[in-house]
C-alpha cells in the first residue's frame, strides 16, 4: 500500500495530543532518520542546525533553500513516518520567498514545518506565517504549520513579563494560520502549564537534561517534545571523543559504544 502525503498528514496531525505527546528525535541526514524511525519513531523531524552543520553551513538562515529542500526529500523517500521540517525563518528575505520554500517542502512529500522568529519582529513571523499557510491552502494540503517563538530561548525582554509577552506572540501566531506552537528554553512546569493553558493549540517544548520527562510534560499540557539539535550535537560528541582518543592515548575503546555494522548497513539494504 501507498502511503500518501495526505495520510500522512493526518497522522501527523492526530499524533498531537496530551497527556501523551509527541515525541520527536529530531535527525539532521537520511541515516539519522532511519535509525530514529527503526527505534520506534511515529515521526520524523528534521532540526535546521543539525541539517546545517551535516552541509556545511553554520545554522541561522546561512543555507540555501535548495540545498536543504533537497535534504527534506530525501529523508522523506528514506522513510515511511510523517516528517515534517524545520525551515529556520523560511530560507528567504520574505513572505513571498517563505511562499516559495513551502511549496517546494510540498513538492517534498513533508507534512509539516517548523518556522522560527529569529531576531525578527513578530509582526514579521506573522506575515510568513500567513504565506505559509495560504500557500499550503491553495495547494489544498494539509501542513501541520508550527510556530516557534523565541522569548525564553534567548532572553527576550524583561522576565517579569515574558509569558505575558510569549502569550501575545503565540495568540497572533494562531490567527496568522499556525497549527502549534513551539516553546523552546523552558523546563519551569509552572510556565510551561501557563502556557499550555492558555494557548488553543498543541505546545511544543524542547527537552534538555534537567527538564520534565515527556510522561510528565504531557500531564503539564504539552502535546509536542522535541529535543533540537540536541542528537546531532551528541552523535558530534562522540566522534570528537573517539577522535580525542585515537588522538591521544592511541586506543579505540569509544568504538565499542557503536551501532553494529550489520544492524545499521540493513536499514538501507532495501528502498524503504
Amino acid at each position: 500500500m501507498t502511503i500518501t502525503q495526505p495520510d500522512n498528514a493526518l497522522v501527523f496531525r492526530s499524533l498531537h495530543t496530551a497527556p501523551a505527546p509527541l515525541a520527536l528525535a529530531n535527525a539532521w541526514d537520511v541515516a539519522s532518520a532511519r535509525v530514529i524511525e527503526a527505534a520506534g519513531a511515529p515521526a520524523i523531524a528534521t532540526t535546521s542546525a543539525g541539517v546545517a552543520w551535516s552541509l556545511g553551513s553554520p545554522d541561522g538562515d546561512f543555507l540555501t533553500r535548495d540545498r536543504a529542500l533537497e535534504l527534506v526529500g530525501r529523508i522523506v523517500a528514506a522513510v515511511a513516518v510523517p516528517v515534517t521540517a524545520d525551515i529556520e525563518g523560511g530560507y528567504g528575505t520574505d513572505a513571498a520567498s517563505v511562499a516559495e520554500t513551502v511549496t517546494g517542502v510540498l513538492a517534498a512529500g513533508a507534512v509539516g514545518v517548523n518556522i522560527e522568529e529569529g531576531t525578527r519582529p513578530p509582526t514579521e513571523l506573522a506575515m510568513r506565517l500567513a504565506a505559509a499557510r495560504q500557500t499550503a491552502d491553495r495547494a489544498g494540503a494539509d501542513l501541520f504549520l508550527n510556530a516557534r517563538i523565541d522569548t525564553f530561548l534567548f532572553g527576550l525582554g524583561d522576565p517579569d513579563t515574558r509569558l505575558k509577552e510569549t502569550l501575545a506572540r503565540a495568540h497572533m501566531y494562531v490567527d496568522a494560520g499556525a497549527d502549534g506552537i513551539f516553546v523552546p528554553g523552558i523546563t519551569d512546569t509552572d510556565t510551561i502549564a501557563a502556557l499550555a493553558r492558555d494557548i488553543s493549540v498543541p505546545l511544543n517544548v524542547m527537552a534538555s537534561p534537567g527538564a520534565p520527562t515527556v510522561a510528565e510534560l504531557g500531564t503539564l499540557g504539552v502535546a509536542r517534545v522535541s529535543l533540537g539539535s540536541g542528537v546531532a550535537q551528541v552523535a558530534y560528541a562522540a566522534a570528537r571523543r573517539t577522535a580525542q582518543e585515537l588522538f591521544g592515548t592511541g586506543d579505540y575503546d569509544s568504538l565499542a559504544e557503536g551501532m553494529a555494522f550489520p544492524e545499521l548497513n540493513a536499514l538501507f539494504s532495501e528502498p524503504h
